[in-house]
């Protein structure tokens, strides 16, 4: 892969990526100016790159300039009892270098979600994150984190599994996954545009099992390699997986047509249950 060699010592050797070498892995991608794409990210799987995380910003805002560019921006480690008023503008997000540098940038705008904010560039964006202040879940059907699949984004993971994948979330919500919320909303405050403050109540992720619902997301990975919803691909030293929100939605729906709980209470899903499907062209057959 394209990069300069930069010899720290006799033992050590350290490719160092530049923003066209990212640019061209973009592109090896497939994808285009005009897409619409949400990152999730681990800057250290990426590995070196000249001017760091900010060039890796800086290669994503510019090669999709006529898209959508979006990142998480999530705050549920923090936002709490005692941490209850969401700022947009000054909260930090809790999933990583590449989403902070991202929120600094002039021309981004962050959803008004006080956990589970996304942050994003692009001709459409503002219109992209407006409402989502009146969502009640962490990823409300028809809230940002759904309308994904219906904007044919792809999202990818660069250097992550699915267990960071937020959008399966959705799926789940839209499907009313028992065992997936609080008993009860959490009450939050949101600091508007103007600065008037937003009362709200916002139920929590939760399951009486497992501290980390997301874990179980990696048992839809061989499903969605099987009918074309995912593919390897590599962005830095990173390895990736590019995915079609449709796509991944409608595996998803399959899968749990079967049993609607499966990813929590199997250990392995049975490959019967989505033999015979596949993806072309964006969209799902069986």
């Amino acid at each position: 892969m394209p990069g300069q060699v930069i010899k720290y010592n006799k033992s050590e050797v350290v490719k160092m990526y530049t923003k066209q070498d990212l640019k061209a892995h973009l592109q090896a991608m497939g994808l285009v100016s005009t897409d619409a794409v949400m990152l999730h990210s681990s800057m250290k799987a990426i590995g070196a790159v000249e001017g760091g995380a900010d060039t890796v910003v800086d290669a994503f805002m510019e090669y999709l300039s006529e898209g959508l560019f979006m990142t998480p921006a999530h705050t549920w480690a923090q936002m709490s009892e005692t941490h209850a008023c969401f700022d947009p503008a000054a909260e930090p997000a809790c999933v990583g270098i590449i989403p902070n540098l991202f929120l600094k940038r002039p021309g981004v705008v962050r959803s008004l979600h006080p956990t589970h904010s996304i942050a994003a560039a692009g001709p459409m964006a503002a219109e992209y994150v407006r409402g989502e202040e009146k969502c009640t879940t962490p990823c409300s059907p028809g809230g940002c984190w759904d309308r994904l699949r219906h904007i044919h984004a792809k999202i990818l993971l660069a250097g992550v599994t699915h267990s960071r994948n937020t959008f399966i979330h959705s799926i789940e919500e839209v499907l009313e996954v028992p065992e997936r919320f609080t008993p009860e909303p959490a009450a939050f405050q949101i600091k508007m545009p103007g600065g008037s403050r937003k009362e709200v109540r916002v139920y929590r992720h939760y399951n009486p099992h497992t501290a980390h619902i997301s874990e179980s997301f990696d048992k839809l990975s061989e499903a969605f390699y099987a009918v074309g919803a995912a593919e390897k691909v590599s962005f830095g030293q990173a390895e990736c997986i590019l995915c079609d929100a449709e796509g991944l939605f409608d595996v998803t729906c399959r899968v749990l047509s079967h049993e609607l709980n499966c990813l929590m209470d199997r250990e392995r899903i049975p490959e019967q249950w989505w033999e015979g499907a596949f993806i072309q062209s964006g969209r799902f057959f069986l």
